[in-house]
């Protein structure tokens, strides 16, 4: 609208107030309508746009009749001059006529408001809120047409925005405002609007049920087409703003710039992916979006549809709806049978009715023919309609041939609202003029009468807050504040085997509650599959949801839940830790019991050790036999056979005490390996540091003045060096097996499905000093060995110990770091891999070379060349 436009607008209103209040003091009013009738002709007169009919009492009826509102062109010059509007809607005609009819039921009544004619006042608003403030102020003040007849209540306000202008701007005057289809949950406040009153179910509830439906079907993603006004959506997003649904965007549609919003509003529908539409807008602008989505041929859209056109007859029969609008589900007023109103809308006839300009201009239009001018219309008809070609209208005429939204009367909806409005304010009416019986009122001369020419406006607020009647449907009418009670039909546009479209009644909704049979449910595909809308789909169990950053809730990234978590439900937003004794299956979506794990005899790495560890034994024992069967040959004598069949039997206890640590630890099995291991190690590593001693005390002998060394260091005090070496381990094993033995213990901190059943050191300070002890007697061996390594003789044992010694230490270090970081049995199998290996270095570093000899080269084998130099 222009500024000019406006400007006019609040200079108006401020002088039809004025007007209207200072009409009410009688001796005013003959000087004041010159002024009104001055004001009112830049508007078109009421004869022009509006119907009246005289009465006790006239009510205001306000309605949006015309779709096309007047061009503008204000050039400041002169006061506009606003033409009418255009575009003649069939629908919002039957709701006048459904008034009409009410008041002609009421009038003949004898039981409601006998003895009391009611009349009417009906204008067209355009659909616009200026043009609504206009009629109504004229209306309350008495326009040029009706000087004497004002109204104590209007029936009007067809958008929540006109009717909230309305009510601001009526209030200080008291005078009820009744709307049939101003749904804003906004007028339900009091304190804002204590006179308005509604025969329409507030927003909250079909926006309530439209979410429900949106929730019920899993629709995460929706697109909206709204209105610039309150109605729906904000009610919409708060009731799905806890359940995951998203608005995928926007798009509002002003009816001043209706192509262009709808053109924008059909390309931002093609590029999104939201798959289902919600609709909250009038049913005129809802044609122009199907007619624009029509041109660029999207036909894969489920529509939700509000109740402003979910049942539209135009919609239906449009050629666009057909084919971009299929399966429809709406939410509609519930439909309700108004008895005789079909009889009256087919006798409307414009000979009976001859000032009615609502009905010649529809007659015209359904029947294309020119009814003759009447000395009215003679005086007022633009020179276009003087030039009307068309032909006259014969009089044969009937309502009874026609078919479209007037004369349509199988689902009265809106309808049936304006219907109650006018009984609703005729009870207010009757509550307000029905006086107390003659004799308590002589006898109470307090007692005032209202009568019908003096409503007292605040008085008839009181009764349409007290107003309790029931319809001729069986239903209870009251009003909650201003509201009434929520009760809607869901319906469904469903293809008929023609081709065109039906409305099917699906369901029903009672306040807060919905019934629903999806089983009756045509979808948009044409098949009875529910349609899909969603920004991401669904995150399957064994997964969770993660928001992609700067998208909305509802697009999101499936992420598989780590190891140990697990997501049993659909659209999990995190995964859950199983308990340590499970862990998670392969599709992460339950816990299962963990799997004890530990180095058994079945498995390959079990066998493998077992063979390389009683190989080992085997081989010691072949040794073992080998020095024996030589024992008096001089290379067994010269290296000490007793501590050689010493050694080779620690040996063999080495590589058998490997087998220990295979198989299921058990209380006993923990205790023995380590002290079996530690204690046999001791004693092969003893045995070689005494034949280490042996070696540098037999060469040191023999020197002068050394010769009663080895008297110091004989056979007795070998064995003792070796049983005092090893009871020092023996000790620290029986000190550590009773202070803090090592015990079989479930490790739950290893990750997977498999959980180790190991030895666990109860005692760290004591397997160290196990392990310590050992290290120390084979660094003094290898220390002992290194220095005896040059000593004159053709066979020096010092340097087998020697390189013996340095495997052996090798293997160990390494042991010490591969051991802390295995998982589970590795660690065990690294533990006997470190025992084999290091027995196999001894035994073969020390007796091969002697076993070579013995057996290969028997010559070698004498005094004469081991004594050689």
């Amino acid at each position: 609208m222009s500024l000019s436009f406006w400007f006019f607008t609040l200079k108006l209103c401020s002088s039809l107030l004025l007007v209207g209040l200072l009409s009410r003091q009688p001796g005013l009013r003959g000087g004041l309508q010159v002024v009104q009738a001055a004001i009112c002709s830049r508007w078109g007169t009421s004869g022009d746009q509006g119907m009246f009919q005289e009465g006790d009492v006239v009510l205001g009826g306000l309605f949006s009749l015309y779709s096309k509102p007047p061009a503008i062109d204000s050039d400041f010059t002169q006061l506009p001059h606003y033409k009418p509007c255009t575009g003649l809607e069939n629908l919002p005609l039957q709701y006048i006529y459904a008034m009409v009819f009410a008041l002609e039921e009421i009038n003949h009544s004898t039981t409601l408001l006998p003895g009391v004619k009611l009349g009417f006042h009906i204008q067209d608003s355009c659909a616009l809120p200026s043009w609504a403030m206009q009629a109504a102020l004229s209306m309350v003040g008495g326009d040029s047409a009706s000087c004497d007849q004002t109204v104590p209540l209007i029936i009007g306000g067809s958008s929540s925005i006109t009717a909230q202008i309305l009510s601001r701007i009526l209030g200080p005057l008291a005078i009820p405002l009744m709307s049939y289809t101003a749904s804003c949950p906004c007028l339900s406040d009091r304190l804002q609007y204590p006179n308005f009153f509604r025969t329409m179910p507030s927003d909250i509830y079909q926006a309530r049920a439209i979410a429900q439906l949106a929730i019920r079907f899993n629709w995460t993603w929706i697109g909206a087409v709204v209105a610039n006004n309150d109605y729906g959506l904000v009610v919409f997003e708060e009731e799905t703003r806890g359940a995951g649904v998203c608005i995928a965007f926007v798009e509002t549609l002003q009816r001043e710039n209706i192509v262009t919003d709808a053109r924008q509003a059909a390309l931002t529908i093609q590029a999104s992916t939201a798959k289902v539409i919600l609709i909250f807008t009038w049913y005129t602008d809802v044609r122009e979006l199907f007619s624009q989505l029509a041109k660029i041929n999207v036909t894969d859209r489920q529509f939700l549809a509000s109740e402003a056109w979910s049942t539209s007859g135009d919609l239906l029969r449009d050629p666009f709806t057909s084919k971009v609008a299929r399966g429809v589900l709406g939410v509609a007023i519930r439909s309700s049978p108004i008895p005789g109103f079909e009889h009256f809308l087919m006798s409307l006839n414009p000979y009976d009715r001859p000032e009615d300009t609502f009905l010649k201009e529809l007659w015209e239009k359904m029947f294309d023919c020119r009814l003759w001018a009447t000395p009215q219309s003679t005086n007022t008809s633009p020179p276009s309609l003087q030039k009307d070609a068309r032909p006259l209208c014969n009089g044969t005429e009937s309502m009874e041939a026609v078919q479209n939204q007037f004369t349509d009367i199988s689902q009265l909806r809106v309808t049936y609202n304006v219907y109650l409005a006018v009984y609703a304010a005729a009870h207010a009416l009757h509550s307000l003029l029905s006086c107390p019986d003659t004799e308590s009122s002589t006898r109470n001369s307090s007692v005032n009468c209202s009568s019908p020419q003096h409503i007292n406006s605040s008085e008839l607020l009181q009764h349409l807050s007290k107003v309790n009647f029931t319809t001729p449907h069986g239903d209870m009418f009251y009003f909650q504040g201003g509201d009434t009670p929520a009760k809607y039909d869901l319906v469904n546009w469903q293809n008929t085997p023609q081709g065109s479209a039906k409305l099917v009644l699906i369901g029903r909704v009672d306040g807060f509650n919905i019934h629903l049979n999806e089983s009756a449910i045509q979808w948009s595909t044409g098949s009875s599959q529910v349609p899909t809308s969603v920004c991401s789909e669904s995150c399957l169990p064994g997964t969770r949801k993660a928001n992609r950053k700067g998208e909305p809730l509802c697009c999101f990234d499936c992420i598989q839940c780590a190891e140990g978590e697990i997501s049993n439900q659909t659209d999990s937003l995190q995964c859950v830790h199983c308990p340590s004794e499970f862990w998670s299956n392969a599709e992460r979506t339950a816990c299962i019991p963990r799997q004890l794990d530990f180095l058994s005899f079945n498995e390959t790495l079990g066998i493998t050790l077992t063979a390389v560890a009683v190989s080992g034994a085997t081989v010691t024992t072949a040794v073992f036999v080998v020095f024996l069967y030589y024992r008096q040959t001089p290379m067994v004598r010269a290296n000490n056979s007793e501590l050689s069949f010493l050694l080779l039997l620690s040996l063999k206890l080495c590589f058998l005490c490997s087998l220990v640590f295979i198989g299921r630890p058990s209380v006993w099995s923990c205790r023995f390996q380590q002290a079996a291991f530690g204690i046999s190690f001791v004693l092969c590593v003893s045995c070689l540091q005494v034949k280490t001693i042996v070696v540098l005390a037999a060469f040191r002998s023999a020197r002068p003045g050394a010769g009663a060394l080895m008297k110091w260091f004989g056979p007795g005090q070998q064995r003792g060096s070796v049983c005092l070496f090893s009871f020092i381990q023996v000790l620290i094993c029986i000190i550590w097996l009773l202070s803090g033995p090592p015990v079989p213990r479930v490790d739950l901190d290893i990750p997977g499905v498999k959980v180790s059943l190991k030895c666990t050191m109860s005692s760290v300070v004591g397997f160290s000093l196990v392990l310590g002890y050992i290290g120390l007697l084979a660094c003094t061996s290898l220390l002992l060995a290194f220095l005896a390594r040059k000593l004159p003789d053709n066979f020096n044992e010092a340097k087998l110990i020697t390189f013996s010694m340095l495997i052996f230490c090798a293997v160990w270090i390494a042991f010490v770091p591969a051991y802390v970081s295995s998982p589970g049995k590795y660690a065990v199998a690294v533990e006997i891999f470190a025992i084999l290996a290091s027995s196999y270095g001894l035994l073969f570093c020390i007796f091969a070379p002697k076993c070579f000899i013995i057996l290969l080269r028997p010559k070698r084998n004498t005094k004469k060349h081991l004594m050689a130099r």
